[in-house]
């Protein structure tokens, strides 16, 4: 097995309960993180657990596709509720849209160290 890596060669979007790539228990943990920020029937497909790049790629793709629909909710909030809600809470909805953005956006940059990172494993397993 590799060495494990010291934690401060990890970047800031690595998540705090994925292991750093290297350890022995690193894919097992970044497998049940990715599963966390995924639709829950995911799970029900064994090729993404047992072939984890897989599951970062696809979990890549989901969470890119919801910072997108985030931003589009954003840009059409306003004029698409301005006659079915109170301005106020308009406002509210679109502080909700821009917390809900910044968060996804950190989470696909998270989505992708960790995708990074299998997909450099699984390059070196296969070397």
């Amino acid at each position: 097995m590799l060495a494990s890596m010291p934690d401060q060669s990890l970047t800031p979007d690595w998540p705090a309960s994925v292991h750093p790539p290297g350890s022995d228990s690193f894919e097992q943990t970044a497998v049940e993180w990715l599963f966390d920020h995924v639709p829950a029937d995911y799970r029900l497909h064994g090729v993404l657990r047992r072939h984890p790049v897989a599951l970062s790629r696809l979990a890549r793709q989901y969470v890119s596709a919801t910072l997108e629909a985030a931003r589009e909710g954003y840009r059409t909030a306003r004029v698409d509720l301005r006659d079915h809600m109170p301005p106020h809470a308009l406002d509210q909805v679109m502080s909700a849209y821009l917390a809900e953005g910044r968060r996804t956006a950190g989470l696909l940059r998270s989505v992708e160290a960790v995708d990074g990172a299998l997909r450099e494993t699984g390059r070196v397993a296969h070397e």
